[in-house]
Order: structure tokens, then sequence, then C-alpha cells
């Protein structure tokens, strides 16, 4: 749609709210769009390198600002340390620079005007008096429950929870009323920050905003693309020959429309981002059919899901829109100025991850990087002749020979639901016999005390035998051959193993 056309209110709305999971506020912001423009706003957390998945919001700022709106970007630096110190405060500064560059470029190379949208920097308001006076009043007001709870699908969860990351909602539900906007913007995962806002604000005599929510996109390997997870998401510098390997290992199963990030990227980025009658085009042999084209997302995913289209036909389409998309952010990063910043913001992984360790409370001698933690699968399951407790396993692991290894589950799972089925085993513990039987590993399991279950963890369906679980934050470590059972790594580390409020497992968050 060009931007020169007028649009009616009703259009506005329409261009506004497209492909957003949820909107909150949807009869307050049609009610403005009858008098004026509406003003929206859209946050992100300076911590991790901004990656291909960035280009779902940016695509929806376009559409904001087609249908007219006033959009105002926020780097919000003081939330990025708040947040768990995600980004070390003598960091701050040089990742809001790296991060401006970044959404910028992003903005270019889809064609946005950035002349018309505002660009702000936390800490430029959210240290004034006025400022530090209302986060007193607010905490005067918000129970400890209410900030741990909005906060729980975006602040970093832990055992021991800082301060910080309790008043994190709270500095994010004044920013509505400090940046003078009718409505928030944000991923669906911030919608108990939002509904937080909701309620808190008029407490304090401020207005209630509207909310408008994107869907998750989900990353490479199917599940939520984050910045921590290299396989997961392409970064916005990654050469072509990156990005085609990345794609080429990318989970897209024939006729699996559901968590399919590459599907996904293509109905939330490059069809919102056609203009002028363009179509997406995907490139085929005589053999297999030849080129097709599809005007409209949904003929594409209908395609899709009838396995009319092949995994590596789309996948090789998206390589082509992905790479025009990162063309122009890879040459301006080029620039020297620009590889000096990566660099200072940015260091090296190795050093970045031993940083983190030395501040963290866990010291580098129980480290979660030195335990081998890897994707099984049950090949062969028996009850244990000399207790009555225990499974005896062999489970496949991607070695030359399956390993033994005994579970105490056979009160709690049926043994035809042993059978076959992937697990996620902690390999190098010391081996112990188990009434006679020696076992080598421990199948990972989730428990409930009241009522008493225990349910092994389940991975994730495109994982395969042998694949390590990596810990974010410590990808870089070497797990130890064998975990010396006098210095208690393993107990030191399994207290902060814990399942989120979505049963996704998790070591201090």
């Amino acid at each position: 749609m060009k931007g020169d056309i007028k649009l009616t209110p009703d259009e506005k709305y329409q261009l506004i709210a497209r492909n957003l999971q949820e909107v909150l506020g949807e009869d307050k912001i049609k009610s403005i769009l009858k008098e004026r423009d509406v003003r929206i706003y859209w946050g992100t957390a300076t911590t991790g390198k901004p990656h291909v998945a960035y280009f779902v919001p940016m695509s929806k700022i376009a559409d904001f600002l087609r249908a007219g709106a006033e959009v105002t970007v926020l780097f919000a630096d003081l939330h990025a340390y708040l947040d768990n110190m995600k980004a070390p405060w003598d960091l701050l500064e040089l990742r809001v620079q790296y991060y401006e560059h970044s959404i910028k470029s992003m903005l270019q190379s889809i064609g946005v005007p950035i002349d018309k949208l505002k660009f702000i920097k936390g800490t430029s308001y959210q240290l004034s008096k006025e400022y530090t006076l209302d986060v007193y009043r607010l905490s005067s007001v918000i129970t400890e429950h209410d900030a741990k709870k909005a906060g729980a699908e975006v602040v970093k969860q832990v055992e021991h929870p800082l301060l910080s990351g309790l008043l994190y909602p709270g500095l994010q539900a004044l920013d509505e009323e400090y940046l003078k906007v009718d409505a928030q913007f944000g991923g669906i995962d911030q919608r108990k920050i939002f509904t937080f806002a909701e309620k808190y604000l008029p407490q304090l005599g401020y207005q209630k905003r509207a909310h408008l929510m994107n869907p998750m996109v989900p990353g490479l390997t199917g599940a939520k693309m984050s910045s921590s997870e290299e396989e997961s998401k392409i970064d916005l510098l990654d050469s072509p020959s990156t990005v085609k390997k990345k794609l080429k290992k990318a989970f897209c199963e024939p006729g699996n429309i559901e968590s399919n990030g590459v599907l996904s990227f293509t109905k939330h980025v490059i069809f919102p981002l056609f203009q002028n009658e363009q179509k997406f085009k995907i490139s085929r042999s005589a053999a297999n059919g030849g080129d097709i084209i599809f005007e409209e997302y949904e003929s594409l995913e209908k395609a899709f899901a009838s396995e009319e289209i092949h995994p590596g036909d789309l996948k090789l389409a998206v390589e082509i829109y992905i790479n025009k998309l990162l063309d122009p952010i890879r040459k301006k990063f080029e620039e020297p100025l620009m590889k000096e910043l990566t660099q200072k913001a940015y260091p090296s992984a190795v050093k970045e991850t031993k940083a983190s360790q030395a501040k963290s409370p866990t010291s580098d001698d129980i480290a979660p990087s030195r335990l081998d933690i890897r994707i099984g699968k049950i090949v062969e399951v028996s009850r244990h002749p000399d207790a009555d407790a225990l499974y005896v396993e062999k489970i496949d692991l991607g070695e030359k020979e399956p390993r033994t290894i005994v579970s105490g589950l056979v009160n709690f799972v049926p043994i035809e639901e042993m059978e076959n089925r992937l697990v996620v085993v902690l390999c190098n513990l010391k081996p112990a016999k188990m009434r006679g039987i020696e076992s080598q590993g421990m199948v990972l399991c989730a428990s409930l005390d009241d009522p008493k279950r225990v349910e092994p963890l389940i991975p994730p369906e495109f994982a395969k035998p042998g694949d390590r679980v990596i810990i974010e934050n410590y990808e870089t470590g070497t797990p130890d051959d064998v975990l010396n059972p006098k210095k208690k790594v393993w107990e030191k580390l399994q207290v902060d193993f814990k399942t989120n409020n979505d049963l996704i497992a998790q070591w201090q968050g």
C-alpha cells in the first residue's frame, strides 16, 4: 500500500493491526484514529546483537508509518542492565550505538524513511528527578508477586532474583507516560507487562494505554529465536554462505506449518514488505514443476501444507530475500568505524563469558558448561531384576554403542512409554553400580513433591541422539570427561535447574 494514498480511520486500523496476535484497547485506538493519528512506541533492550527476527517488528513499524502513526523507537539501555545485568554498565553506551546503527540500517533496508521516526535512549529521561520519584511512587503500590509475575516471560528468571529484575516491569510501564504515547507495541511475550501497566498506571493518576502484540516468530530450530542460541537465528552480519548453511539446517518439515521459522519469516516479514504488486517467487527446475508465484501468504501456506512446495525450494527462495535485506546492513558494517564499534560493544564470546562468570555467584569451578548433557534415545528397556522401582535402559547417545543407564522411574512412567522415546541425559557422572548393574549416566526429569510426580524431560521433535544441550551464556565451556564426585559439581548446579511456567527446563532462567 503506498504511503501517499489517503486512508480512512478503518483502513488505518486494519494496517496497524494486521498480522498482530492480540490488541488490547482496540476501541481506544479506533476512537483516536477518528480524530488524529495514533502515537506508538516500540522499545528494545540493548543486550545481545539484533538478529534477523528484528525484521518482524521493523515490518510492523513500516505498517504503523504507512497508517500515519507517530512512532518512537526506544533504546532501553537501563532495562538492559536491570535484566540480570545482561549488558554490563560499561558497555551500555556502546551497545546503544550498535543498536541504533543496526535498527536504522534495517529500516533503510526495507525502505522505511527514518526521518519520520523518533529515536530516544532510556537513560535520557529515566534518570530525571520526576521519573525517579514516579519509580518510588510505583514501588509503593506494586506487590512483589505482581512485579515478578509481570516480568516472568521477559526478565531472566533465577532462583534468587535481584531486586533490579522486579523493578523492570514498572519502568516499562512508566515509559508509556513519559513518552506520551497512545499505545505500546511489543511481542506477545510481553503481555504480562502490558496488563501490569494497565493495572498500575491509573493508580498514579496516569491514563491506561492500548497495547499491540506481535506473535513470537519461531527460530530456525523451531523454538523461539534467541540472541544467545546461535543455531536458532541469523545474525544481521552473517555472510551469504552462513545464511545458506543455517537455512539448510533449519527445521522445515514437509507439510508442517507449525513451529516453522522459515515459513513464519515469509508471513511476518517478506509478504508485509511487498509493494507495487511484488510477488513471492519460488524458482524450481522444470522437472520439479517450474517456477511458481504467490500473491498472498495464505496461498503459500496452503501449498506448503499440502506438500506442493518442497522445504528445500522454500528455503532457497527465503535465502534470496534474506540476503537482499542483509546486503545493505553488511555493507554499512564493513566501514572501519562500524567494525570498531562492533568489536568494542561485543568483545569476543570467550572474553565475555569469562567476565560474566567472574561476576556471577556461580564461580568458574562449578560453571554449567562442565556438564555433558546430551539427547538420547531409549532403544531397549527392562525392569531391574533385583529392584522393583528401577528400569534398566540401553540409550543411544550418538556413540558407538548404547549406554546402560539405570533410572528409578518404574512408579512414575509405564514401561511402554519408556520404549523408543527421546530423553535428556547427563553423561559425565562417574559410573555407579545400582543393585549390581553399572549405570553410565542419568536420565534428567522434572519432579513435583506434592503430589509426588516425576516426568522425563521431553526434547524438541527435531533433536537427535548425540545432540549436546547447551546452557545459555555458557556456550564456550568444555564439559569434564568425568565429574569428580568429591567436588559436588552436579549437586551444586542441580539446585538451579527448574521448569518455568511454560514447563520449559531452565538453569537460573
